[in-house]
């Protein structure tokens, strides 16, 4: 869960359900997330914040101890009066309409609030956590900046990329992979900032070392989790994994990736339309995905917007700090969502699910008993999908159940 506000006195997220026992090196943390914190070059906002993450739970010498980890980081160079008129004249293409539409008024319109780009920076520490948990099972995630504004960086190789690769890209200031596009698309985002504009563009995601058999059937499926993780972050409009939207111009012939083994007994494919995902099920070939990010909203060029107290139709020239290009920083955000998204998954079949059932004796005496099991199983299935209410209940060896023989199912409940 992450909460706070851009401008509240902090932001800051909680992580449960992570494995027990973990290390986790808080200063590599801190460099994770210094690769998304403002302020640091002429491309991000002038908003100059710490960012120094404040743990107050979860972990007990340096390990994580089975409890949340709650992580706080201070807002500490607000300018609240720079939104003042925001809060009557929505910017076109940010969620100041539709949040106060939502919230009855009521929602709190510094620095977009909750709909903030600044909540990202927990994303980032979560993400840098999960990365850590991830890397220790053999497993890397990395992503670089594919185009802004038509400006295109070399892509990944969907077949061959490695964990040096990624690991090289991302300890550039500008990840980029060819240096040349780079300093092109820097003038770019120089451009827009000189004309009051901005420009968005498209972040490519690699995870390699990820094993075959990771997702779960349709809204558990790896896509789906990736997707949702990926869109939560401010400004993104687009995911596509492997060939994406480029599929649709392709013959079955083309876009199927054949199988093959490899002389250690593995099988891999010999391209990577797939993206890495078939069924919403890991392949073990790399995970490729793009994201595509929209301009930032706020420009100083003047647009045209309505007046809420006036009920009329007005302008707007928005002033403030702001990004020209949110892309640059977005990048480990990409990475920290899809880390979490990841690990989230690899962790399911961990899960304990409390089942709550009535049962009723020969008498018809009702009782009621708890049982926990975990996700993953036999048992939990029945409980799902087979038993109702009814059928003879039989304890099973093995499974921890103390219901006890005999007695006839009433009502089952699962969470």
């Amino acid at each position: 869960m992450i909460f706070g506000q851009s401008h509240s006195e902090a932001i800051g997220v909680v992580i449960d359900g992570l494995p027990v026992g973990e290390e986790i090196d808080l200063e590599a943390v801190r460099k994770f997330m210094e690769r998304r914190a403002p302020g640091r070059n002429a491309y991000s906002t002038p908003r100059k914040e710490a960012d120094l993450p404040r743990v107050v739970s979860g972990l007990f010498e340096g390990k994580t101890c089975g409890a949340p980890i709650c992580a706080v980081i201070e807002n500490t160079n607000t300018r609240s009066k720079d939104y003042d008129k925001l809060k009557d004249l929505p910017r076109p293409g940010h969620a100041d309409f539709t949040a106060w539409v939502k919230y009855k008024g009521a929602n709190d319109h510094r620095g977009g609030g909750h709909f903030s780009g600044r909540l990202t920076a927990p994303l980032c520490f979560a993400g840098a956590v999960c990365m850590q948990i991830l890397e220790r099972r053999g497993i890397h995630i990395g992503a670089h900046i594919l185009s802004i504004k038509g400006v295109q960086d070399t892509p990944f190789d969907a077949v061959a990329v490695d964990a040096d690769t990624l690991k090289a890209v991302t300890e550039k200031v500008f990840p980029v992979q060819n240096d040349a596009a780079g300093e092109k698309m820097q003038a770019t985002i120089a451009a827009a900032k000189e004309n009051a504009d901005s420009v968005g563009g498209v972040i490519e995601c690699a995870v390699v070392g990820l094993p075959v058999g990771v997702g779960e059937p349709m809204f558990d499926g790896l896509e789906s989790r990736l997707a949702a993780a990926i869109y939560a972050i401010p400004a993104v409009k687009g995911v596509e994994f492997g060939e994406g939207f480029g599929v649709a111009a392709l013959f079955g012939s083309e876009n199927n990736d054949n199988f093959t083994y490899q002389a250690d007994g593995t099988v891999r494919t010999t391209t990577n339309h797939h993206g890495g995902s078939l069924g919403g099920i890991s392949s073990g070939m790399p995970l490729v995905l793009r994201a595509a990010f929209k301009p930032t909203p706020s420009i100083g060029q003047t647009q045209d917007t309505i007046s809420i107290s006036k009920g009329e139709n007005d302008t707007l020239a928005i002033v403030g700090r702001h990004d020209p290009c949110i892309v640059p920083r977005a990048v480990p955000c990409v990475e920290a969502a899809a880390a979490v998204a990841l690990l989230d998954l690899i962790c399911m079949p961990q899960r304990l699910f409390h089942i709550q059932i009535e049962v009723e004796d020969a008498a018809g005496v009702h009782r009621n008993r708890l049982i926990i099991f975990r996700q993953g199983n036999g048992f939990i299935g029945k409980v799902k999908n087979e038993i109702k209410a009814g059928d003879a209940f039989l304890s099973t060896k093995g499974q921890g159940s103390a219901v006890g023989d005999g007695l006839r199912l009433k009502k089952v409940h699962v969470k």
